[in-house]
């Protein structure tokens, strides 16, 4: 009990902070934590992320039965197709970050990693990042669009809606999403500069050195 009290807390700290940053706002964005026993913390449906109670959290079991708290995030799909799939997955943060959400529109992005490799950070912290096509928000084929990839991405952009970053923990994720966020910023201001990239040897380097899951 004591450890679920501190993620409660934990989530909505984190969750003001990535609020008062402005990488979310309004009742966008959700985010999720796997506790000890195999349920799950969420945040609510129609919350702010700058405005959250620990106690209003949806609590669910293992069974994915809720338990306790408001009624989650309609984007329960995203979340639960990630924890199946995909291990030592134990927090995930969804936002609508503009330049992430602004990136997967642009027509020529690779599907198959959408972050050009401008930093190391983005290689090591990240990693390849899958674009999926657009869903209507909440929609069940999201899941099904996720459980496809069958774990081999820790981070996805969901198109004309925005990124999803799972970790193995929240800590972890939001330090993910906010460097996949100022990735597709730097994307955003360097497009059509034709900015000097890392190389593919490079690239490679990072990938050996830091253990990265691609």
């Amino acid at each position: 009990m004591r450890e679920e009290t501190r993620l409660r807390a934990d989530i909505c700290s984190w969750a003001t902070s990535i609020f008062d940053r402005g990488l979310t706002c309004g009742a966008s964005g959700n985010i999720s934590v796997r506790l000890a026993d195999g349920g799950l913390l969420v945040t609510p449906t129609g919350a702010s992320l700058g405005r959250l109670d620990p106690a209003a959290l949806a609590r669910f079991d293992a069974g994915g039965h809720l338990l306790a708290g408001r009624q989650p995030t309609k984007e329960m799909p995203l979340h639960t197709a990630f924890y199946e799939t995909r291990h030592g997955t134990d927090a995930l943060v969804h936002l609508h970050s503009t330049h992430s959400v602004a990136l997967s529109m642009l027509p020529d992005i690779a599907p198959d990693n959408v972050l050009p490799p401008l930093t190391a950070y983005s290689i090591t912290r990240v990693g390849r990042v899958q674009l999926l096509p657009y869903f209507r928000p909440g929609q069940q084929a999201i899941g099904t669009a996720i459980r496809g990839l069958a774990g081999k991405h820790s981070a996805v952009l969901l198109a004309n809606h925005g990124p999803v970053v799972a970790s193995k923990d929240l800590e972890a994720a939001v330090f993910a999403i906010e460097e996949l966020e100022e990735t597709a910023r730097l994307a955003m201001l360097l497009d059509g500069r034709q900015p000097r990239m890392l190389t593919p040897d490079q690239s490679d380097q990072l990938v050996e050195a830091f253990a990265v899951e691609t």
